[in-house]
């Protein structure tokens, strides 16, 4: 666990830390350390998650892992079209008793939620997830409920089957932090893989390396990474560029430039940095930004992507200079 629990660490502790939960993560996804600091950073970062690939990369194996490694509660739901929002929200129960009706919370009552599959859920029961997304709460039959704290939505999802799939709004597409994709392992990695699983779950040498209060507290101190003016600036000319772009029907949001910020100051703490660089920013972009993006119909007829405008946009908006980036001298 933490050393010198309960008062905060300094910032060349947080490195071997973070490549703690990696080490621990790996056990289980072997080859994917890129994705799986991005999984960390937004793990950190107290923001939800998507992945979305192709079926059998460990997508579900990824969160199983990433919610082993805390001491929070961790609940799974499977998504189909016949799922209720109160199976996921919860539902008011009449105590003949009592005489009143209580409360029976569902599974979004828990620190980590994993919702497998969620574009197979109707698009009422994925609606029942935007308030807890947004605003740490759920409502049931006119009483609000907070959620646990830290609380957390990974969700994945298949872009490859469409059968029986209601498709992610956009609303709802804006509320995750980051969308985060696998690949198929190297055949190195994928041969290391039947050897780890000839004889047990990958699972099983996961270890928790995290309690709730810490997590709680690194989440905190992330937040206080200073980002000077100019990186700011530079996060919102990258939003704003997504929104006047030729191929771009619907740019990314204010939410979007916050998430970008906060994921970035969360980077630059895993990295034992006091301060946000632009590379930080320019790592995070394309899985920060893209998946809110809605391209203009010719523009997707044409082979181009989401990904593609975001790089491109990377290219051609100004980086500011690193002296300034850093706060001069800090």
């Amino acid at each position: 666990m933490l050393p010198g629990r309960g008062t905060p660490l300094p910032f060349d502790s947080r490195q071997p830390f973070v490549d703690m939960i990696v080490h621990q993560v790996e056990k289980a996804i072997v080859g994917k350390r890129e994705s799986i600091e991005l999984a960390v950073i937004a793990f950190l970062c107290g923001g939800h998650m998507l992945l979305e690939d192709v079926p059998g990369v460990g997508k579900t194996m990824l969160v199983r892992a990433l919610a082993k490694t805390t001491g929070v509660t961790f609940k799974r739901i499977q998504c189909t079209p016949d799922l209720l929002p109160s199976d996921v929200t919860g539902v008011s129960v009449f105590n003949q008793q009592t005489g009143r009706f209580e409360f029976r919370p569902g599974p979004i009552m828990a620190g980590i939620l994993l919702a497998d599959e969620m574009n197979r859920a109707s698009p009422k029961t994925q609606s029942a997830l935007l308030e807890a997304m947004e605003e740490r709460q759920v409502t049931v039959d006119g009483e609000t409920y907070r959620l646990p704290e830290p609380f957390m939505l990974l969700a994945t999802q298949n872009p490859i089957e469409h059968e029986g799939t209601y498709p992610l709004p956009e609303a709802q597409l804006d509320r995750f932090l980051l969308k985060i994709r696998l690949g198929y392992p190297e055949e190195r990695h994928e041969v290391e893989m039947l050897g780890r699983l000839s004889e047990r779950s990958p699972l099983d040498d996961v270890k928790t390396v995290l309690l709730r209060e810490e997590w709680v507290r690194l989440q905190q101190e992330a937040r206080h990474v200073h980002i000077d003016e100019a990186v700011k600036q530079y996060i919102v000319r990258l939003t704003s560029a997504t929104r006047t772009h030729k191929d771009v029907a619907l740019g990314a949001s204010p939410r979007a430039s916050l998430g970008l910020m906060r994921a970035a100051q969360t980077k630059a703490f895993c990295s034992g940095r006091t301060y946000v660089v632009p590379d930080d920013v320019k790592s995070l972009a394309v899985a920060a930004l893209a998946h809110r993006l809605v391209l203009q119909p010719e523009a997707r007829y044409t082979g181009k992507t989401a990904d593609s405008i975001v790089n491109q946009l990377l290219t051609a908006v100004s980086v500011p200079a690193a002296q300034t980036a850093a706060g001069g001298s800090r």
